[in-house]
């Protein structure tokens, strides 16, 4: 849990006159209290490592001091709004408005100040972050794609049966992957995962499958490969169709009789593993081009899982770019807290080919460089008409700082996989991917 702000840092914005009463009882509970006359020219400011909510008084604002309110608090949506409205049962026109229903709660005049103050001290208390009270609350979305997605993996999670997950790069399928395993029984046991197109063709069978000491030149000692290690798991295969046509028979074998065989030993040994394997290309083109076995595609296209592209679930992005900007606040201290209208504007037209990978990658880097509360076009990279700026530059230079930040990270953590993952907050499947991208061999480093 995040630690709550110092009390010289914790604001309301009051949109309105407030009450002598009503500023002392708030002031004396450590926040700061700033009126903001809707009638006169105004902008809302805030430092980097405020928490500020708004309340908007109702009770003493015409219809056209409420457009107004609405003008600036609509450049705020990350603002947390609450209202003070009149008295239950009065009927006034103002209580139709459509501000109101942007608040998270009304407190009707007389207003309630103690619980006011307890809702206010609940939002310093915790992150402006989204809940992860459920699994899928990883995947977020509320597109109608993204709801039909989730409600066919819980349909899957349970069945003990391969699941092919195939959607584009940057997607979610790795996420998608730990979902149906976090939701199925194997739950409590091991969940392992690999790149296939990130280890070499000739260390793949023994990755996978282990082999016997002498195996092989450098073969010292006897090495458990990943599917006996995630025996009673889960094995998440990554870019399946990038497995050489060798260890395609050998997993087929698993598939069909639940063995395998160490590298150096034609000893079966029983494994009981669920598969789960992903893809960002036509696996039945490849079949058809004799690049992947047509009996390992019928075996692993059993459940067939689509993470739906960014630019077709209607209403994500906001919510998403929301939501990555909150959690990247809560552990960094940084200025940004929401976007500019231009900017939400921006991104609902951009077409986003990385998709959601692309959307956080811009995000983070975004609210690093802006230099104000709001993000911007040109903090996102984007032009107003929601294409790239500079797109050719830009790339390069991106791609020049993901490799020298991920060649930092790996010499920080000598070279350790999983403590650079952690270094860098993503997964070891991505460290591998991100190795191969920038042709970095890690034996060659170490």
């Amino acid at each position: 849990m995040a630690a709550a702000p110092d009390s010289s840092k914790r604001c309301v914005i009051w949109f309105g006159k407030p009450g002598a009463r009503e500023k002392v009882m708030l002031a004396a509970d450590g926040w700061q209290v700033r009126a903001v006359l809707p009638q006169q020219p105004a902008d809302i400011g805030m430092r980097g490592g405020d928490m500020v909510v708004g309340l908007i008084d109702f009770r003493s604002s015409s219809d056209n001091e409420l457009e107004r309110i609405s003008q600036l608090t609509a450049e705020h949506r990350h603002m947390p709004l609450f209202a003070l409205t009149p008295a239950q049962g009065e009927d006034d026109v103002r209580m139709s408005h459509p501000l109101l229903a942007a608040c998270r709660q009304q407190f009707p005049h007389p207003p309630d100040i103690k619980e006011l103050l307890r809702q206010l001290q609940a939002l310093g208390d915790a992150p402006l972050a989204l809940a992860h009270d459920d699994v899928l609350d990883t995947l977020l979305g509320d597109s109608e794609v993204m709801l039909v997605m989730r409600a066919t993996l819980r349909k899957f999670a349970p069945v003990d049966l391969p699941v092919l997950i195939t959607g584009e790069t940057g997607t979610g399928k790795e996420v998608a992957a730990h979902a149906l395993h976090r939701l199925s029984s194997r739950h409590g046991k091991p969940f392992q995962a690999v790149n296939c197109g990130a280890i070499p063709s000739t260390l793949v069978q023994s990755e996978l499958f282990g082999h016997e000491r002498g195996a092989f030149t450098g073969a010292t000692t006897r090495r458990h490969g990943l599917f006996e290690t995630a025996h009673n798991g889960t094995v998440f295969l990554d870019e399946i169709g990038d497995l050489p046509l060798d260890a395609q028979t050998s997993l087929l074998r698993v598939l069909q009789e639940g063995t395998i065989e160490r590298v150096g030993s034609n000893q079966p040994i029983h494994v009981d593993v669920r598969i789960l394997a992903a893809t960002h290309v036509d696996l039945e083109r490849a079949v058809d081009k004799g690049s992947f076995r047509r009996d390992l595609y019928y075996r692993l296209n059993v459940l067939r899982l689509s993470m739906p592209p960014l630019r077709s679930r209607d209403g994500d992005i906001e919510l998403l770019s929301r939501h990555f900007l909150a959690d990247f606040r809560a552990r960094h201290r940084i200025r940004a807290r929401g976007y500019s209208s231009e900017a939400r504007h921006a991104m609902e037209r951009f077409q986003w080919p990385g998709n959601v990978r692309e959307l956080l990658n811009r995000v983070q880097r975004a609210a690093i460089t802006a230099e104000g509360e709001l993000i911007t076009c040109q903090d996102l990279e984007l032009s107003q008409d929601g294409n790239g700026a500079g797109l050719g530059q830009l790339t390069h230079a991106r791609t020049h700082a993901e490799r020298e930040t991920l060649l930092s990270c790996l010499q920080q953590s000598r070279y350790n996989v999983s403590a650079c993952a952690r270094m860098m907050k993503v997964s070891r499947v991505t460290i591998y991917r991100m190795c191969r991208k920038h042709q970095l061999t890690l034996e060659g480093l170490r």
